[in-house]
């Protein structure tokens, strides 16, 4: 079992982005506006902008606000699908003979987000970037709790997909919309977080685990479960 706190969170989606937008959200779980609509990240210089893909500008806009004011503060960033729409286009210029972008490449690596950041914040804190399973939310927490308990007085958690290309969608059906999440967390008991085999009548998650878990806090929830596949995450809050 993992213990921490949660000081502050941050939530993204298209037509989602107060704390009341995403309470109407948590009632009728209904899908945001589909379409190109991405984050404001008119706090970083428009150099700096125009080389964050639509997953990056997420994770900033979450994340930005939460680290405002704090130094040496150690990063997870989860994503299962990563930079999918960047490598789609990367593939798609191979299979037509295109020369490739060296930029493109290198911002399409799973951990290019921790990079830029680390560069645009100045930031030398310990950073992970994870690519788990459908709990990859449970995992990135795990990886941040044992920050918390190696000393760190808090960590910042980000989680974030991109709706793939219409070509992955058959196989990739577990990002109802583009979402990112961001958690400052910090010691403490207030959350408690503990692992359980599954069983066979364990009913899977209604949405990604992390929109899951902001729908639970949403509504008031204090105790509730995760599964995914042989694993099932005990969730209880004090």
């Amino acid at each position: 079992m993992i213990t921490f706190n949660i000081r502050q969170w941050r939530a993204w989606a298209p037509g989602l982005e107060s704390a009341a937008d995403w309470q109407g959200w948590s009632t009728d779980a209904r899908l945001p506006a589909q379409g190109d609509l991405a984050p404001d990240v008119s706090f970083l210089p428009a150099l700096q902008r125009r080389r964050l893909s639509r997953l990056a500008r997420m994770a900033f806009s979450v994340g930005w606000p939460l680290a405002e004011g704090l130094g040496d503060l150690p990063l997870v960033f989860v994503s299962r699908h990563g930079e999918t729409p960047r490598t789609f286009d990367i593939l798609s210029d191979l299979a037509a003979e295109q020369p490739l972008s060296p930029t493109q490449f290198s911002l399409s690596v799973h951990n290019a987000v921790i990079g830029m950041w680390s560069i645009m914040r100045g930031e030398t804190s310990e950073m992970t970037a994870l690519a788990a399973a459908g709990d990859g939310f449970e995992q990135g927490l795990l990886e941040a709790a044992t920050l918390l308990h190696e000393g760190a007085p808090a960590v910042l958690l980000i989680i974030s997909e991109e709706q793939p290309p219409a070509a992955y969608r058959p196989t990739i059906d577990d990002v109802p919309f583009p979402y990112a999440l961001g958690l400052l967390l910090e010691p403490g008991n207030n959350w408690q977080l503990a692992l359980g085999e599954s069983h066979a009548a364990a009913e899977p998650a209604a949405h990604p685990h992390a929109l899951n878990w902001l729908r639970h806090l949403l509504l008031g929830h204090t105790s509730f479960h995760h599964t995914w596949n042989q694993r099932t995450w005990n969730w209880q809050r004090h």
